[in-house]
């Protein structure tokens, strides 16, 4: 017995160091309350998760020198980016005079420019989104530049592939990041196949041994395509053929947007830092690699917001914030992961409260049963202060998206969580443009009819069995 007592002893010394690291080490009060939680009652188990994941073993080491090169490249940037913000400032655009503070905040926190003259066109689905990237890499004179979090092997992944290596034949400079544990069907032969034709290709932060989950943490979430500096992609649908909706495969709902103009400035700054951490090289900034004209016919305003572990602060939440804030009459969202957490739940409830219709699209069944549950805990209260909220039925929506009083359009890579918001490397576009919002505000219409809206009074009464299950998984809700 004296052995037991000796080891029960250790234990609880070490459940005590355990939770002291963790208060010490996680500057978030709500995620340093899930790890202590966990480590508590998941004996041995709850150490282990928060070791593999929660701890940020070489977070400062690894990201110091990616936070050097950014601030590198930002000098160089930095006059350009203030002489094009104030010409965009003096436009008659009511959308941008309606959220100057929300782009005063991501030229300040970030330096990313507001660029007006581009064109605008949404891509739904893949249907609409792959012939457009094909279209645009064929026509490549200079460069292409590309970064995924899932470039999957398969029929489009081989179209892509086939007319990368035909532009690296034709001395298109080729460059290529890929995700390695998103990407990690294409590791092997299919990237070799890229290198060998001469395609310039690395994988964001290696992962040498799968299992090993802390760099599972600090993934490359981002979708960005920039051909010549003047066309760029970004949106919610990777490179994978189950985004093409073949008849008999599950239907896959997502949103992308192509810009053609100056609004493509900060996507190639993000590229070029993010190719600088991965390849180990330093491109140099040159002339053809930024399109600071213009487009002709070109309308829109658009701004890049983007953030990630080598960020201050969390950018992307904050931008959502002061977005949600600045709406006056409606708020249409799309998240396939809406696990909002208290600053984003504090803002909409504040919006309703002001008069602000607020409809949210999810999917009614996630790819996760974990965030499919964490996500059902946050409804109730919404519904209680009158938000609407409309479960996708179709099949999956991935769409990452908001339209605010038909003046703002957010497309991008960020789900509204805490994964997207501090965890992963995300970007979103803002784009400033009536145009543009009213037409993904049809899409939005459009995409409710296929939805189920929940009933307030019906969502309450669920049984106890029901609810206790997602309160429950609502406490890891920082972890997911």
């Amino acid at each position: 017995m004296e052995w037991i007592e000796l080891a029960t002893a250790a234990y609880v010394v070490v459940i005590i160091i355990v939770c002291l690291n963790i208060i010490y080490n996680t500057p978030s009060t709500a995620k340093a309350l899930s790890y202590v939680l966990v480590s508590i009652f998941l004996p041995v188990i709850g150490m282990v998760i928060y070791f593999a994941v929660g701890l940020n073993y070489r977070k400062k080491k690894l990201y110091s020198k990616k936070i050097v090169r950014d601030k590198t490249a930002l000098e160089d940037l930095r006059r350009r980016v203030t002489v094009e913000s104030e010409k965009a400032w003096d436009t008659k655009e009511p959308a941008i005079k309606k959220h100057k503070k929300l782009a005063l905040y991501l030229l300040n926190d970030g330096m990313s420019p507001l660029s007006g003259g581009n064109k605008v066109k949404l891509l739904i689905n893949g249907e609409e989104k792959f012939p457009e990237v094909l279209e645009a890499l064929k026509n490549a004179k200079h460069h292409i530049h590309i970064e995924y979090y899932i470039f999957e092997d398969g029929e489009i992944a081989e179209q892509i592939k086939e007319v990368l290596i035909q532009k690296a034949k034709e001395r298109v400079a080729v460059r290529f990041i890929y995700d390695d544990f998103g990407s990690r069907s294409i590791r092997k032969e299919f990237v070799k196949e890229l290198t060998d034709a001469g395609v310039q290709a690395f994988p964001f932060y290696k992962i040498r041994f799968i299992l090993f989950a802390n760099r599972i943490n600090y993934r490359d979430h981002r979708k960005i395509i920039v051909v010549d500096g003047c066309i760029g992609f970004v949106g919610g649908i990777n490179v994978s053929d189950r985004y093409i909706n073949k008849p008999g495969q599950l239907f896959w709902r997502d949103t992308h947007v192509m810009i053609n103009g100056p609004g493509v400035y900060y996507l190639q700054y993000l590229f070029i830092s993010d190719w600088n951490f991965c390849s180990g090289k330093h491109l140099k900034l040159e002339r053809d690699f930024f399109c600071t004209k213009p487009t002709t016919n070109g309308k829109a305003t658009v701004q890049i917001a983007a953030s990630g572990p080598d960020s201050d602060v969390p950018t992307l939440m904050f931008s959502m914030v002061q977005t949600i804030g600045l709406a006056e009459k409606e708020l249409l969202i799309t998240s396939p992961y809406f696990i909002p957490g208290e600053n984003i739940m504090n803002a909409l409830h504040v919006a309703v409260k002001s008069g602000v219709k607020v409809k949210i699209l999810v999917p009614d069944k996630s790819d996760s049963s974990l965030v499919n549950a964490a996500a059902r805990s946050y409804y109730g209260e919404l519904l209680a202060a009158g938000v609407e909220i409309y479960l996708y039925q179709k099949g999956f929506v991935h769409a990452k998206t908001l339209v605010s009083d038909g003046q703002l359009v957010i497309i991008g890579t960020a789900n509204m969580d805490h994964r997207s918001f501090e965890l992963n490397f995300e970007v979103n576009s803002m784009i400033y443009d009536t145009a543009t919002a009213e037409q993904l505000r049809d899409v939005f219409y459009d995409d409710i009819k296929n939805a189920k809206k929940i009933n307030a009074n019906t969502w309450k009464k669920r049984p106890v069995y029901k609810q206790m299950p997602e309160k429950l998984v609502r406490l890891l809700s920082p972890l997911l």
